[in-house]
């Protein structure tokens, strides 16, 4: 496959950036994305030109590193990440435009990088339970309702790739901060803290600058991991229930 690159080229986060054209042959389908990513930036190499910045870690579709819009997609044309998007979803002589992540919350470190630490101090904020030190308890000293259990499981899948915000109008972060709020809150070991967590985790989310939902679903139809659109409707009736309880007390 020949195909025609058109990519998001910025040096540092203070400069301007624009978008360059480049042709890369000799891509075959079963190359991931960022397979194909490597060939072009060995080719700018052997040229002297500056490589292609771009996030990735695990390339098993577990670590959510790889952000890349694709064509106008998070992720690209398939519901999965970047590292597992594959060239026979694209044709011999497409052009391809790819891009950083765009959102005011996540600026762009240099060309397709950028700052995703927003998520890290949403987390911080409240994703966490209060714990004994000293060995695992007991498998089952804890029952779990089995509800109750698959829906954490659900939202746990949550890797943190930011698909949700980069996808989203407004660009929210209600999906990502609904998925580590419920699949805490959902559990008896995230009781202690279910207030504090989804008032604290809000607030925090909101002081990183992300926009306001307006439920338009971009969101959840982007997300690799299949978080619902539900989840977001369960968090917002566990901060009216947190924010009724303690101004009570």
């Amino acid at each position: 496959m020949k195909l025609t690159l058109r990519v998001w080229r910025q040096r540092t986060a203070d400069s301007e950036g624009a978008m360059a054209t480049y042709e890369v042959d000799g891509i075959t389908p079963d190359m991931s994305f960022l397979e194909m990513l490597d060939v072009l930036n060995e080719q700018l190499i052997l040229s002297g030109a500056e490589p292609v910045a771009f996030d990735h870690d695990c390339r098993e579709g577990i670590c959510g590193a790889c952000s890349l819009v694709i064509n106008g997609h998070a992720h690209g044309p398939e519901r999965t990440t970047a590292c597992q998007l594959h060239m026979r979803s694209f044709h011999d002589g497409d052009t391809i435009d790819v891009e950083p992540w765009r959102a005011a919350a996540f600026p762009v470190i240099r060309d397709l990088v950028v700052d995703r630490s927003a998520f890290d101090r949403i987390i911080q904020a409240g994703g966490y339970i209060t714990a004994p030190t000293g060995s695992a308890p007991e498998a089952h000293s804890t029952p779990v309702p089995k509800a109750d259990a698959d829906f954490a499981f659900e939202h746990a899948e949550c890797i943190g790739c930011g698909a949700c915000v980069a996808a989203c109008p407004n660009g929210a972060a209600m999906l990502f901060t609904s998925a580590k709020v419920n699949h805490l809150n959902v559990l008896p070991q995230g009781a202690p803290e279910r207030e504090t967590r989804v008032l604290d985790m809000v607030a925090q989310m909101d002081a990183e600058g992300f926009g306001g939902c307006t439920l338009t679903g971009e969101c959840a139809t982007a997300c690799p991991k299949g978080i619902p659109l539900v989840s977001i409707t369960s968090m917002n009736k566990e901060w009216l229930r947190a924010t009724r309880r303690t101004r009570g007390r």
